[in-house]
């Protein structure tokens, strides 16, 4: 099936998305990209509506022209074999509906983990039926009403709501009568205020902040536990725990399904965009493990952001977290090697940084300022970042603007972290020995105190005064408290490096 030259002009990353959704990813370090019009490259498609996007994707999975690699999600291991048989789109169908089928059925339930396991019940049906019966027009609204039939089951077998599923029932008959032209209206109904409420529900602060983590990204994201268990680096067993423990915790609690109003709602927030930003951070430099960086989580926090953009179009906080990572993830294929080796930020091939996220960053760091958060601290972390994704080279960089917003960053959300980074900028703005006086105040900074990053930039800063006995010391300690094996490899080629000179 040939590709429509307005397609292939807009081919510009390794993923196929509409908009701000990503609808499949690809590993961008992929010899060949899963979508075989095009092959050798990667390709990103940017279409005028999901609605297109998704027609375009399913006749091409229907054509045969789509190589659908399979996830180890939790129907993967069950229903692998039929994916590959008969070419069915179902993960990317289940990826883009899921969240949106489990925020309508937590809507009717008020039970998140009841909501997730009757739209998983619904995604087995599909994957039985439509290998046989063909992938129906509108695969999202087949999904819905398969499992709002699942809800009125469950609700009938244990007597709960009567009335409740009477009313669903009258409601699924009205639907059908009016057949497939009702279904996209029933899937938008509300769907924007549902979103909400899931995203606000996963991040409740009655449950763990890794039980955060992982809930986002099993509800919102759609990954099955192995995904999230292979992310972070955690037994299978550890995560599925956690999930089914964050459930019961919400059920227990009856945490209301709902978004937060007035004074509760900046608090929530808060919570919520940590709980991205934190999924972000993981994929943009890996904690532990042997590759540095993790690009999948990047794309799911980026495609969670853009979400929320859409359903809080007034949250300046919001626009600010987005901003940061897009301009932070255009630097994703400048920093690291062939070999997967970091590469420093100073060192970076800028020509290969990514010019549409960092469009799109600056774009939303602009209406972060319109709506009046140019002081929060998502918006000056990402003006930060504007300052380096502007610079068209590493030495035109304007330090002394980026020194005077961390200081203001250090006014509005103080924090040993942010004075270490401060630091930085300032001895590259005023010199080596200005930046050192400013680390050394922070040496006996007890939250500090197993943070590799600061003897690395102590050891930076002491090899620039050419003091590099102590610089290999400081690489050396560094490398020990690092437990990312590409930063380990970094640091101690830096430490050998003062050595030999």
């Amino acid at each position: 099936m040939p590709m429509p030259a307005e397609m292939r002009d807009k081919i510009m990353h390794a993923r196929l998305e509409v908009g701000d959704q990503v609808l499949m990813a690809s590993d961008a370090m992929a010899p060949q990209c899963p979508y075989t019009p095009i092959k050798g490259c990667s390709v990103s498609i940017q279409l005028d509506s999901p609605e297109q996007a998704e027609r375009i994707f399913y006749a091409l999975a229907e054509g045969g022209t789509v190589q659908m690699p399979i996830q180890q999600t939790f129907w993967a291991a069950r229903f692998g074999s039929l994916v590959d048989r008969y070419g069915v789109p179902i993960e990317a169908i289940w990826r883009i509906e899921s969240a949106r089928i489990i925020a309508g059925l937590a809507r009717m339930l008020r039970d998140v983990g009841l909501a997730e396991e009757l739209a998983q019940d619904a995604l087995v049906t599909a994957l039985e039926q439509w290998p046989r019966n063909g992938v129906p027009d509108n695969p999202g609204a087949w999904l819905m009403t398969t499992a709002k039939h699942r809800a009125i089951d469950r609700l009938r077998r244990h007597q709960l709501m009567e009335r409740k599923h009477e009313e669903i029932a009258r409601e699924l008959e009205a639907e059908q009568a009016d057949a497939m032209p009702r279904f996209d209206a029933m899937l938008d109904d509300d769907i924007g205020d549902d979103l909400l409420r899931l995203i606000f529900t996963a991040c409740h602060p009655v449950l763990p902040a890794e039980s955060r983590v992982a809930l986002t990204l099993r509800l919102l994201g759609g990954l099955g536990t192995a995904e999230i268990a292979r992310a972070f680096l955690q037994p299978e067993p550890t995560i599925a725990q956690r999930i089914v423990r964050a459930k019961r915790t919400l059920a227990e609690k009856r945490v209301p399904f709902e978004v937060p109003r007035g004074g509760e709602l900046a608090e929530r927030l808060d919570a919520v965009l940590g709980v991205i930003y934190l999924i972000f951070n993981e994929g943009y430099a890996a904690t532990a493990g042997a590759d540095w960086m993790r690009p999948a989580l990047c794309e799911e926090a980026l495609r969670l952001g853009r979400i929320l953009t859409g359903l809080m179009p007034r949250q300046a906080s919001v626009f600010g977290l987005l901003a940061l990572m897009e301009l932070q993830a255009s630097r994703t294929p400048a920093r690291s090697g062939p070999d997967g080796e970091p590469i420093r930020l100073l060192e970076q091939d800028r020509t290969r940084w990514d010019r549409l996220l960092i469009q799109r960053g600056l774009s939303a760091l602009e209406r972060a300022g319109q709506l009046g958060g140019e002081a929060e601290p998502y918006t000056l972390q990402a003006a930060i970042a504007a300052c380096h994704a502007r610079a068209p080279a590493a030495e035109r960089t304007d330090w002394n603007r980026i020194a005077a917003l961390y200081a203001m960053l250090a006014t509005v959300a103080p924090s040993p972290v942010v004075e270490l980074n401060r630091a930085v900028a300032v001895a590259m703005s005023s010199g080596p020995a200005a930046g050192l006086a400013l680390v050394d105040a922070l040496r006996n900074e007890p939250a500090l105190a197993n943070y590799h990053l600061l003897p690395a930039v102590r050891g930076d800063l002491l090899e620039k005064l050419d003091r590099r006995d102590e610089a290999r010391a400081e690489f050396e300690r560094a490398a020990r408290l690092a437990r990312n094996a590409r930063e380990c490899e970094l640091l101690h080629a830096r430490a050998a490096a003062c050595a030999n000179d």
